[in-house]
Parts: C-alpha cells; structure tokens; sequence
C-alpha cells in the first residue's frame, strides 16, 4: 500500500462527518509528530463541520506539576488528568446535552485554559489530538474505545525532531535548550508511544504534506 495522500485523508474525515450522528477522530503520534498541525488542516477544510479539542488542555497546571515533584517531566502520561479527558470524551459522544467546553492548552504561557473550546452540539465531527490516545494501561486505556478512528503520525525521526525543536524555538526556548528538551523528555516519552501505533486504523507520514 502506498503512502497515504492529503485528499484520501480529507475524504476519510468528511466520509465520518457525513455518518449523521457525532464521531471521534483521534489523532495521535509522538511530540513533534505533526498532530496538531494536521488536525487544524482538517477542520479547515471541512468548514465547520469539525472542530478540534486537544489532549493538552488536559495537562496539570504547573503549580501543580510542581507541588507533585514532576515539573522537569511535564509532557510525560502522569502529568495529565486522563480521567478528565475520559470525561470530556463521553460528553462529546453525546452531543444532544448542548453545548460542551473542552480546555486548551496554551504553549505561549505553558498552561491549559479551562472552558476555551466550545463544542455546539450540531457540529458532526470533534477531531482530538494528543500522544497518549493509543497508550494501554489505565486509565489511558479507556480512550481507544471513545474514539471512531484514530490515525497515527508517523514521520521519520529525523524529520520529527527537526520539527520539534523548530517548536521549541517558536516558543522562547534557545537552540541548546531546544535541542535538550527534545533528546531528554521528548524522546522518552516518544519511545513510550512508538509502540502504539500498532493499535491505530491508520498510519501516516505526514513530511509528504510540507
């Protein structure tokens, strides 16, 4: 099977928009995989019939990070509240409750935002992005099965972290912190998802799309 191209992809999310009752379209990979991007790309182009709530804006807020000891490891599975995210994830497969609030996750101050993602119950189609999507153990575990599909971003390593400390960069951190942040708890956490990708519907380098 050859490499999967952007129309088949757009094609795949509008064929889940257009089931006719709410879908889940998780979109997963490791830091620096493209998530993000990809997943904005997308609800851009199917023009309101998306919308996107990420897995961050379920990250603990530093104070907390720092009360518990984890500060130096945030981005790793136990410095996020997954049952949150469970939650969040079974409100929005029941979207005749109204109007739902996801958080977001801030990069510019480095801290989620409560309540800043409105999700109207006519929209068809949430697109969520994150690294754990796919993870086996609990409480991550209980994600899989909310979800419809979920594609994993898979470019090659070189080109992941090329994109990754470009990222860091954006965001106030020098070259040699860029780089490590991206060799120390970027990477570790990007060999604990590597092996899920076995558990996604698709697979996809998203390096074709730049």
């Amino acid at each position: 099977m050859g490499p999967v191209k952007w129309p088949d992809l757009l094609a795949r999310a509008q064929a889940l928009a257009d089931v006719g009752s709410r879908r889940i379209l998780g979109i997963a990979g490791a830091p620096g995989a493209g998530k993000s991007t990809v997943a904005r790309r997308l609800v851009d182009a199917l023009d309101g019939a998306a919308v996107l709530v990420g897995m961050d804006g379920y990250h603990l807020a530093q104070s907390e990070l720092q009360r518990l000891g984890r500060a130096e490891r945030k981005g790793a599975p136990d410095t996020f509240d997954p049952a949150g995210y469970v939650a969040l994830l079974r409100r929005l497969r029941t979207p005749n409750s109204g109007t739902v609030y996801a958080p977001e996750f801030r990069r510019a101050i480095e801290e989620p935002i409560a309540g800043a993602v409105p999700v109207q119950p006519g929209v068809p189609l949430v697109l969520t992005e994150g690294n754990y999507l796919l993870l086996d153990t609990p409480p991550w575990s209980a994600v899989r099965g909310l979800l419809d599909e979920v594609w994993f971003l898979a470019p090659d390593e070189r080109t992941r972290r090329r994109w990754l400390i470009a990222r860091h960069r954006r965001y106030g951190r020098t070259e040699e912190q860029a780089a490590e942040r991206t060799t120390g708890s970027d990477e570790h956490n990007g060999r604990l998802i590597a092996p899920t990708a076995a558990r996604a519907d698709l697979i996809v380098d998203p390096a074709q799309f730049e």
